[in-house]
């Protein structure tokens, strides 16, 4: 008879993805920096890097304090993200959008640490570990942040780019 999974499962189970994701996104700023073209974006992309590298930090502060190995567990959804930013960063090689697709991919990228983390925290909380708790708030508001500053920069990086091409616009007919 299989043993019934508790809150304490899950816990580790996601902690186990988003520490799997946190290893793949490790891997892709460098190569997000390397494809952005504004300075703003490449050094976005490498501090964030660093940042990732402190999150990544303490969820082996958490899988210890569990008593559990820092193991990954396959994300497909983070696979699947950051294969968007990939095709993103092929097909709009070169052009005036290409900064405002691997800002669209990195906010995807945040938001679902955000929801991760989010709900790690909570999960947390109810099972009772404080320290862990903290530890995932701490890089909770570090993903809301660089939403943020993501949000701004998109902004700005839309403004160039709207009117680039007169033959790239969208043609949009009046509703009858």
């Amino acid at each position: 008879m299989a043993t019934e999974k508790t809150l304490n499962d899950l816990f580790l189970d996601t902690l186990k993805d988003i520490y799997f994701a946190e290893k793949q996104i490790l891997k892709a700023l460098p190569k997000m920096a390397r494809a952005a073209q504004s300075e703003e974006g490449k050094a976005g992309f490498l501090k964030h890097r660093d940042e990732t590298q402190g999150q990544i930090e303490r969820l082996e502060q958490i899988f210890e304090l569990l008593g559990k190995p820092a193991r990954g567990k396959t994300c497909e959804a983070i696979q699947g993200i950051l294969a968007e930013g990939e095709e993103i960063m092929e097909e709009y090689k070169g052009t005036v959008a290409l900064d405002a697709g691997l800002i669209s991919s990195a906010q995807a990228v945040e938001h679902y640490e955000m929801a991760r983390y989010g709900t790690l925290k909570s999960w947390a909380k109810q099972l009772g570990m404080t320290e862990a708790a903290t530890l995932l708030d701490a890089t909770l508001q570090e993903e809301i942040a660089t939403d943020q500053k993501l949000t701004a920069l998109g902004e700005e990086t839309a403004k160039g780019t709207g009117n680039a091409s007169a033959s790239s616009k969208p043609v949009l007919k009046k509703a009858s």
